[in-house]
């Protein structure tokens, strides 16, 4: 008898941009250095309120499991947010922690679909949306989107596509940084609403928006799941902590499928996340800085031979095509990682179609950093 994976584990794809960071931290192990612009994930540290709360309640609290859903203050908070910052008003029993938006994503999944289902997802997009749903029986419906749409889902796209369960929209979205305009947010919303399409809606970057203003799904449909996390705008990536907004039909569903995959969410990173939401002015001074070093690449790309590059309007993410440079993405990733330490992720990551010939840049690091990176790349594209 032999042993290996099952077919369905062995036929999710890899999630790209974390192979960049395991060469990138080969590299420094070998003693390299690397300029890291792959990775999705602030620079900086979780806000100062929240790391005095965590390190308050591990010297004073149990820290024991929490109800599934998460801790009533804090779910509280949300509903509060939600007020202030989109003007929609939500009972608390709509809101649930989650370990992550990946828990969140995986809840989602599971409560609204089907093995067999059809979801509709946009290319480019965030790899783990189809990977997730492919582990978990549901077909990703793939349909390209470009320039004409910026790189967004448009609802005339359901028009052409048979028996869908399911749509995942993001705004901003990852990889391209592109928002979806708050008219065509409504229009999608609605007509998945009327059509019994269930609305997923990726908003985990909302608070980081540079042109234009995001809107929230929840304004628009009672039916759509909200997916929101303290990993991007709140700075609190290995914190593992995230939130939904869920539809009534699926609060007890998702509760007991919470209850039995994760038992609840981490106790600390729960007490860390609602000090941090009144960490606004060290929130928005992070805004601040990668809203420089979002101008500072929109400026020198194009200088440096890079001027294909899609809307930029939030996230902090570049999206461009390299398709004058080369065919292959990866390669040209792996290349610059290793002739310059500048670790940069391949497009086939978000579009296995056409990403052989566009690359994400993330502006999270720091401003020198960031300078530097360009500098290299500069120098070793003069020399191809």
């Amino acid at each position: 008898m032999t042993f290996g994976p099952s077919n369905r584990g062995a036929s999710v794809s890899p999630f790209l941009v974390m192979n960049v960071m395991q060469q990138a931290a080969e590299r420094v192990a070998a003693g390299g250095e690397v300029l890291h612009l792959e990775v999705g994930q602030p620079g900086t540290a979780a806000p100062a309120g929240a790391r005095q709360a965590a390190k308050s309640a591990i010297d004073t609290e149990v820290l024991g499991y929490t109800v599934a859903l998460g801790i009533p203050a804090l779910r509280q908070r949300l509903v509060r947010h939600y007020r202030e910052w989109y003007g929609v008003d939500l009972p608390m029993e709509r809101i649930g922690i989650t370990t992550g938006s990946s828990a969140g994503f995986l809840l989602s999944f599971l409560a609204a679909f089907d093995p067999g289902d059809r979801v509709l997802l946009t290319d480019p997009s965030y790899p783990c949306y189809r990977n997730i749903l492919s582990a978990l029986g549901v077909e990703a419906v793939r349909v390209p989107a470009g320039a004409d749409t910026r790189y967004q889902i448009d609802a005339a796209m359901l028009d052409d596509i048979p028996n869908l369960a399911g749509v995942v929209a993001a705004s901003p979205s990852n990889p391209t940084g592109s928002l979806l305009p708050e008219p065509s947010l409504k229009a999608l919303a609605e007509a998945c609403h009327s059509r019994g399409i269930r609305l997923i809606s990726d908003e985990i970057y909302h608070g980081l928006v540079f042109e234009g203003t995001a809107a929230c799904a929840a304004k628009y449909s009672d039916s759509a799941i909200i997916i929101n996390s303290y990993s991007k705008y709140f700075s609190m990536t290995g914190w593992r902590i995230g939130w939904l907004v869920m539809p009534e039909d699926l609060v007890g569903a998702m509760e007991r499928l919470a209850q039995n995959f994760f038992i609840s969410p981490p106790g600390v990173s729960q007490i860390a996340a609602l000090a941090a939401m009144d960490c606004g002015n060290e929130l928005e001074a992070n805004r601040a800085a990668y809203a420089a070093n979002r101008q500072t690449l929109l400026r020198r790309l194009p200088e440096i031979g890079i001027g294909n590059l899609a809307p930029a309007d939030g996230a902090f993410y570049i999206y461009a095509d390299v398709g004058d440079l080369t065919n292959d993405s990866a390669e040209f990733c792996r290349r610059l990682l290793s002739d310059t330490g500048v670790a940069i992720t391949p497009g086939l990551d978000f579009d296995p179609d056409r990403g052989n010939r566009t690359i994400r840049l993330s502006y999270c690091a720091g401003s020198s950093d960031l300078a530097e990176a360009l500098d290299r790349m500069s120098q070793w594209l003069g020399k191809r």
